[in-house]
């Protein structure tokens, strides 16, 4: 079947007007301001969009899809994501990866769940690793498990400045990212280590140390959850400049304090530091848990992301006034261009349709994966197996 879409106020994330998209095999064929002839023998399936807003597909490049959790006991594991928590999301791509619990949980099962995501329509990949060095692996290494596994980019959430770490020290952080380095040189995958960062004194010091240390290219190494905390923003603000890509993490209003910064407004602050553009991300932390310890280590209590926080975010950026344009790379393009992902993340003849349609009040009507409708006009058409 084509999938004809019409009248589209296209935003690719660049503004494009009014546009007509054709899309066949999971693939834009067309796009362009004149409605394509078609022959009448062939299966087109027609949406006329009346000049709502069209978007790119979310990525999302950090999420617990075999679930998180486990610290307060084996009773706090998060259940694996189901497909429509991130299709109902506006969530077209997703990286899997594993947290704290990277024992119960490993490369494997994650594995399997990017295997199983794809086989319900979402593209899907994952990191090898998790928290804690030796970093846990499928095959010999990270290097041999990024070169023979296909759905692996890279390593991660490697944990620093957190208490749950295992305390790498500066040797073991720089033969893990030079692996990770190698690794997307024979592959052309990402090859980044991705790093889970906690509210410890050290802060980024361990990826400032590797950086003045080593040969490894700044793009290696990718932080996350720089807006946990204020001290933490303005170092990761800084560490942009020298050529790293940044992650916000879209935590939950509710879950905020005044330690740290929501996505909002650590969005407009490292615009306002006219930071690089392109070196700044957003992800969901989805189907991760949202711990708070006390000074010894204590759980106080306990909260679950989701990947609908991208969507919220996104809805709560536009209005508080920060550009389309401006918003839609974070979730969009600069992320398939920090993980490779060359179809991934703009709106273009040749490239994947992963699209997202906008109502008038910034909130996800309509999302189509690799070509095909999951939910329209705000009613969720597909979802996964056990849903």
């Amino acid at each position: 079947m084509f999938e004809l879409i019409t009248n589209a106020n296209v935003y690719a994330p660049q503004s494009l007007g009014i546009q007509n998209l054709l899309i066949c095999a999971g693939k834009i064929v067309y796009i362009g301001d004149q409605i394509p002839m078609l022959d009448d023998r062939l299966d087109v399936n027609a949406t006329d969009l009346d000049g709502a807003r069209l978007i790119p597909g979310f990525i999302d490049a950090h999420a617990h899809i075999t679930g998180g959790g486990g610290e307060a006991g084996p009773s706090t594991r998060v259940p694996p994501l189901q497909l429509s928590q991130f299709t109902e999301a506006g969530v077209t791509s997703v990286i899997g990866l594993l947290g704290t619990d990277d024992l119960t949980r490993n490369t494997q099962t994650l594995l399997t769940q990017v295997m199983g995501l794809r086989e319900e329509g979402l593209s899907a990949w994952c990191y090898t690793g998790g928290y804690h060095l030796p970093a846990m692996t499928l095959t010999e290494s990270v290097r041999s498990d990024i070169v023979n596994l296909e759905p692996v980019i890279g390593v991660g959430e490697v944990a620093i400045s957190d208490h749950r770490s295992s305390q790498p020290t500066l040797d073991e952080i720089l033969r893990l990212a030079s692996e990770a380095h190698v690794a997307g040189l024979m592959t052309g995958k990402a090859g980044i280590v991705h790093f889970h960062l906690g509210d410890g004194e050290r802060g980024l010091s361990m990826i400032r140390d590797c950086l003045k240390t080593g040969e490894i290219p700044a793009r290696v190494f990718n932080p996350t959850h720089i807006n946990r905390n204020k001290k933490l923003f303005e170092e990761a603000c800084e560490l942009s400049a020298q050529g790293c890509s940044v992650d916000i993490t879209a935590f939950p209003v509710n879950e905020r304090d005044s330690r740290g910064w929501s996505a909002t407004e650590a969005v407009v602050r490292y615009f306002d530091k006219d930071c690089d553009p392109g070196k700044l991300t957003i992800s969901s932390d989805g189907g991760g848990c949202l711990p708070h310890f006390d000074e010894q280590g204590e759980l106080l209590h306990m909260g679950f992301a989701k990947s609908t926080a991208m969507a919220i975010s996104f809805k709560a950026m536009i209005e508080s006034g920060l550009a389309i344009e401006k918003i839609l790379p974070l979730l969009t393009s600069n992320v398939a261009s920090l993980l490779r992902l060359h179809g991934k993340g703009r709106i273009d003849t040749g490239l994947d349709a992963d699209l997202l349609v906008i109502d008038e009040s910034h909130a996800i009507n309509s999302v189509m994966a690799n070509g095909v409708w999951h939910k329209k006009m705000g009613r969720q058409i597909v979802k996964g197996l056990f849903e």
